[in-house]
């Protein structure tokens, strides 16, 4: 092999490198929120771990909650720094407690292991403003009730603009899959706890909005909408839960 082919040779392997490696990158970066979340809940439940609601949010200084609850706020945080699925241990069983992150408008999902903190009043028909809202919280979609009002609250998270960027947006609705009916969710609004329970669970189109429009003006309840799959426009999960007891 001569000098210029050798070179040749080397310029390809390179690229050729490159190229694995940059799909290895665009991978974990388009994938890795979502899988995250999907290997991290089924090794806790293959473990046998539960999540639990706290039982006193406003906890006194002397119970575990109310110390877990201080040190947050002492180093600036209304919640755990870690993802949601990882919340701290609070007792020798494999029951984990969680703690809403803020009182003001968030939601707790035991079965799945959420809490996370909702934004109010999202323009839903406004990509640019969604978007930047689901890097860090749920969006509460405009025009929609709030809790405890009689009207449906439509929750939305985990969407993208393509699907590369899906690892900068909010993957905590990625486990919606994973409710079945009889599932609580929690509503805290203005200090307020809001007790759900699911009742159904559908995957539409992205244009199929009759789901959506038959829930509406039918009493109080919730819808919760993630995209599916993770990283594309393609489908919706939507889950459906009404309060317990009604």
């Amino acid at each position: 092999m001569n000098k210029k082919d050798f070179v040749r040779l080397m310029i390809f392997r390179t690229i050729g490198n490159f190229l694995v490696l940059f799909t290895i990158f665009g991978f974990v970066a388009t994938f890795g929120p979502a899988l995250y979340y999907e290997v991290s809940w089924r090794t806790a439940d293959f473990r046998g771990v539960t999540y639990k609601l706290a039982s006193n949010i406003e906890a006194s200084n002397e119970t575990e909650l109310g110390r877990l609850v201080r040190r947050y706020r002492e180093e600036g945080q209304t919640a755990p720094a870690a993802p949601s699925l990882f919340r701290e241990v609070l007792t020798n069983t494999k029951e984990q407690i969680l703690v809403p992150p803020d009182t003001e408008f968030s939601i707790v999902i035991p079965r799945i292991g959420v809490s996370q903190r909702i934004q109010a009043n999202v323009d839903s028909t406004n990509k640019k403003e969604y978007l930047e809202v689901l890097k860090s919280a749920i969006a509460h979609a405009k025009g929609t009730a709030y809790p405890g009002l009689g009207g449906t609250t439509f929750l939305f998270a985990h969407s993208a603009d393509n699907f590369w960027s899906i690892g900068r947006y909010n993957a905590v609705f990625y486990l919606l899959k994973d409710l079945e009916p009889g599932d609580d969710v929690y509503l805290f609004f203005r200090g307020k706890r809001y007790n759900y329970e699911v009742y159904d669970k559908r995957i539409a189109e992205a244009r199929e909005v009759e789901h959506i429009d038959a829930a509406l003006g039918l009493g109080e309840k919730i819808i919760l909408q993630t995209c599916w799959p993770p990283g594309t426009d393609w489908k919706r999960t939507l889950v459906f839960a009404k309060p317990k007891g009604s």
